[in-house]
């Protein structure tokens, strides 16, 4: 159940971080906002990874 709470907050958080992406950067293309979509869920990969 822990580890379910932890990812379901790790998820909240990488949503977030793409909200402010495209809130702070309004005038960015669709392919800007896909890529750093892409690079945040790597980032939050190889922490889960690292962290295990």
């Amino acid at each position: 159940m822990q580890n379910l709470r932890r990812n379901y907050i790790e998820w909240f958080f990488w949503l977030f971080l793409v909200f402010l992406w495209n809130y702070g950067y309004p005038e960015a293309t669709p392919f800007y906002d896909v890529l750093v979509a892409v690079i945040l869920s790597l980032v939050f990969i190889f922490i889960k990874k690292y962290r295990n």
